[in-house]
């Protein structure tokens, strides 16, 4: 891990122990100057430090890390792809506590689909509404004339068209987030309200 996510991500676990600066520096044998030098991103440990600090704070920054952490990263984006839920929400559970970039770009693709889901649903209710409408229009049409037939088939059929559009979305969003996570370039998922925070 590199700075400044390994800065960031000592902080957040020194906090998560209850451990001040020089609590970690004396648990650790170094000097809480170097601790703040860490976690600000000013400076980047020695591999001696690296390793008590992973020790102290039961996490591994290793750099072999990275590969298996850019599979992670793409495999959270690419699962944004078929608007399901629970398949990154289960990878962000299980490796936010080792990843500060999963854990933050993880409550990004969890923002993201939660929110198509809800758009989802609502297109969902309008699409049942034409449906049971339909019926009842071809019944009144009987009467009307073809033009209403006409509409409430089309109201029908143009329902469908906000699902088709959703899964192309959230396709494209998934394949080019993975590529800019994977170049280390920062992700976007546009039309996101922040659920998870």
């Amino acid at each position: 891990m590199k700075q400044p996510d390994l800065g960031l991500k000592v902080t957040e676990l020194r906090q998560q122990k209850n451990l001040t600066q020089e609590q970690l520096a004396e648990k650790c044998e170094i000097s809480p100057r170097t601790i703040q030098r860490i976690e600000s991103g000013e400076a980047d440990p020695r591999t001696y430090t690296l390793h008590c600090l992973s020790q102290a704070l039961d996490s591994d920054f290793g750099e072999d890390n990275t590969s298996r952490e850019n599979l992670w990263l793409a495999a959270l984006h690419l699962s944004s792809m078929f608007c399901i839920l629970i398949i990154p929400l289960l990878i962000w559970s299980w490796k936010k506590p080792q990843s500060y970039k999963i854990d933050k770009q993880g409550r990004q693709v969890l923002n993201f689909l939660i929110t198509m889901t809800l758009l989802l649903f609502v297109f969902l209710v309008f699409m049942l509404i034409g449906l049971i409408g339909l019926p009842a229009t071809l019944l009144l049409g009987q009467e009307m004339g073809d033009a209403f037939v006409t509409i409430g088939a089309m109201i029908a059929l143009g329902s469908i068209f906000p699902f088709i559009a959703i899964g192309i979305f959230c396709t494209y969003q998934g394949i080019v987030n993975a590529m800019r996570a994977l170049s280390d370039n920062p992700i976007h998922y546009p039309l996101t309200i922040p659920f998870v925070r």
